[in-house]
This record gives C-alpha cells, sequence and structure tokens, in this order.
C-alpha cells in the first residue's frame, strides 16, 4: 500500500475515534441518541470501507467500496451539520470534527471520480486495440 493511503487509513481512523468520544457527550434524549447511533455507524463505516476498498480483487470492487465510503463521509457531514442545527453540543466542539468530515468527504470523492476516469479510459483504450 501506499503511503498517502496508509495516511488516509490512520485519518479515517483517528476520524472514527474523534467522532466516538463526540457521541458520549450528546444529551441522553430520545433525539440526541439517535444522532449519536446513525452518527456512530456512518463515521466508523468511513474506515472500515476504505480499509476494505485497499484489498479489492477488482477495479470494480474497489470502486464500489470507495462508493460506499464516500457515502459514509457524506451521511457523518449531514448528521454532524444536525447536531450543530439543533444544537446539541456548542459548535465549537462539532467544527473541528465536521471539518474532517468534509475533507475526507472530498478526498474520497475525488478519488472515486479518478477511479471512474482511470476506467473508463482503460476501456476506451481496450476497445481501441480491438
Amino acid at each position: 500500500m501506499s503511503a498517502q493511503s496508509e495516511a488516509l487509513k490512520g485519518r479515517a481512523k483517528a476520524f472514527g475515534v474523534a467522532v466516538l468520544r463526540l457521541v458520549d457527550r450528546l444529551p441522553h434524549t430520545p433525539g440526541a441518541r439517535a444522532l449519536a447511533w446513525q452518527l456512530a455507524k456512518s463515521s466508523t463505516s468511513v474506515g472500515s470501507n476504505y480499509v476494505a476498498s485497499c484489498t479489492a480483487r477488482s477495479r470494480a470492487e474497489f470502486i464500489s467500496k470507495l462508493c460506499t465510503v464516500n457515502e459514509e463521509a457524506d451521511e457523518s457531514v449531514n448528521w454532524l451539520q444536525l447536531i450543530v442545527a439543533v444544537p446539541y453540543l456548542p459548535k465549537a466542539e462539532v467544527d473541528p470534527i465536521l471539518g474532517e468530515a468534509i475533507e475526507l468527504r472530498a478526498i474520497f470523492g475525488r478519488s472515486l471520480r479518478t477511479a471512474r476516469e482511470n476506467t473508463r479510459a482503460s476501456e476506451l483504450t481496450k476497445s481501441m486495440t480491438k
């Protein structure tokens, strides 16, 4: 695996840990518990699905798993924004984690776009050489 991939694994793991610590500080209300559950699931899924994408058996599987990573990062952004909107926690507490979620979503979105473009280019090259 590349150094960049290992760095992303570390960031995704750190993001999951930060979110788990954040959700433990949410109030024990029905709404906050629902957000906590959803956010805990989506944020930890970012890292686990990224690790899975790195061991994909094919380009199609890699793209599929990376799509899931991007979706989970996007979902995490949504839940964090709701925590701020209600507000269940002060914006200053959530903003650093929200910022990281937005950055991860952008990184994985760009990676997904590049993987799809590379697949199309490869398919085009194959069709031209037939």
